[in-house]
């Protein structure tokens, strides 16, 4: 596995945070004929809150992103982006699981959406989250907090 930290993101990550949505979801929007070169970059610009977003770097270099954000009755695992060369080699399971290890520290249940299709699932899944609902674009999961981390 890569040598990878996190840290707080700021206003001034939208661009890079927005380019690497494009790139790491285009596959999966072009599947479901859903993909728009603009659109896919605005629509994270218009969500992005900093507060509740880490920035993951690898080797000191930008390498993608994760927001936690709370809400009512969970906290909403959002905008989890990693640059396609760093997919598979561990650094997203090791960041999922030290959120899901705070999460289920704090008894915090975890509610996130990924699109149908996605390879991105099998990592939600080997970490407990199953599917509340789901319709033809998004799978809607949850993972209720745990005395143990997966």
């Amino acid at each position: 596995m890569a040598d990878w930290e996190t840290r707080p993101a700021s206003a001034a990550d939208v661009d890079a945070v927005a380019t690497m949505r494009a790139v790491v979801l285009r596959a999966d929007l072009e599947r479901l004929g859903r993909y728009d070169e603009r659109r896919v970059r605005q629509r994270l610009r218009d969500e992005f809150a900093p507060a509740h977003t880490r920035v993951i770097e690898v080797a000191g270099a930008f390498a993608g992103c994760v927001a936690l954000r709370p809400a009512e009755d969970a906290h909403w695992l959002e905008h989890f982006y990693l640059a396609p060369h760093l997919q598979g080699h561990g650094v997203g399971s090791a960041v999922l699981r030290g959120l899901v290890e705070r999460c289920d520290h704090d008894g915090t249940r975890v509610r996130l959406n990924v699109l149908q299709g996605s390879p991105a699932r099998r990592l939600y899944e080997r970490h407990g989250f199953t599917v509340e609902t789901e319709d033809a674009v998004d799978v809607f999961m949850v993972r209720e907090a745990s005395a143990t981390a997966p």
